[in-house]
């Protein structure tokens, strides 16, 4: 693999993305259908010779389309608070011609990648949390609970499992009941993280309208409850009223600030939250 810093491309050259850009862009994998990068938000001052906490975040899109500035605006504010926040991205149907599978293990990846490369990032290789929205709320979920769907020749001793989720109306039920069974009936027993949760599935924060029409409030509290049988910590928000999508536009605020406050209790930010209302 090359160094680190040659695979660094600096966002202000690219035309591609918001006014609101990532310090940095890193190649984490290289595939038959394209490289893959990390855009990475670093808190002010930030070292390499730090080890500070970090978030992966991964885009919605149905495991169809979507890319990585989906969670650029929470990334900004929460690097703005001391943490490392990347946002990934992944194979999916509509630019690469991938299956599902294909973002399960994109998302796996980048996780190891972060951990072992923790040292040149300035990440705490044991306090690396991942986040996502609805089909990225899959990836993240499945990175910490599902046992198969590895990259073929990666190195699995390296752990993909992340140490907390903060997941925003994640389709994380791919059974009949739930989103996405028809793409992923002949595996979706081993490919939803509902029914793969174990002893060691991180603390979990769930934000969720409650006129969600991808995904049900009763498949929500069933996470809930089959997180608490394993004795692992789960915060389950919903929100009256509202549909699929709101944590990026109704409800910014208040999801963001409760990632804020789940993420202080869990010592990965310090102080209390600094977010303003009106920047939602």
């Amino acid at each position: 693999m090359k160094p680190l810093a040659l695979l660094l491309l600096l966002i202000a050259t690219s035309p591609l993305f918001s006014k609101t850009q990532p310090d940095s862009i890193v190649e984490y994998k290289e595939t038959a259908e394209g490289k893959l990068t990390l855009h990475i938000f670093n808190p002010p001052g930030h070292r390499p010779t730090d080890s500070t906490p970090a978030i992966v975040f991964f885009f919605g899109g149905g495991w169809k389309s979507g890319d990585p500035s989906h969670f650029y605006r929470q990334s900004e504010y929460l690097a703005s608070r001391g943490l490392v926040a990347i946002c990934a991205d992944y194979r999916t149907a509509t630019r690469h011609g991938t299956t599902p599978q294909a973002c399960v293990k994109d998302g796996k990846s980048a996780i190891r990648w972060v951990r072992a490369h923790a040292a040149e990032l300035g990440i705490a290789p044991d306090r690396i949390a991942a986040g996502g929205g609805s089909a990225g709320g899959h990836v993240a979920a499945a990175t910490a609970t599902l046992a198969g769907f590895n990259e073929e020749g990666e190195d699995t001793t390296i752990s993909c499992r992340p140490d907390a989720l903060a997941l925003f109306n994640p389709v994380f039920d791919n059974s009949s009941e739930g989103y996405g069974f028809d793409r992923v009936k002949d595996y979706w027993r081993d490919f939803s993280p509902l029914h793969n949760i174990g002893e060691q599935t991180p603390p979990t924060i769930v934000f969720l309208g409650t006129n969600d029409h991808l995904v049900k409030v009763s498949s929500a509290e069933s996470f809930k409850k089959q997180m608490e049988a394993n004795q692992n910590r789960c915060e389950l928000l919903l929100f009256e009223g509202h549909r699929h999508g709101f944590f990026n536009e109704a409800k910014y605020y208040e999801t963001l600030l409760e990632t804020d406050k789940f993420l202080t209790s869990l010592g990965y930010l310090n102080g209390k939250p600094t977010l303003k209302k009106e920047e939602s």
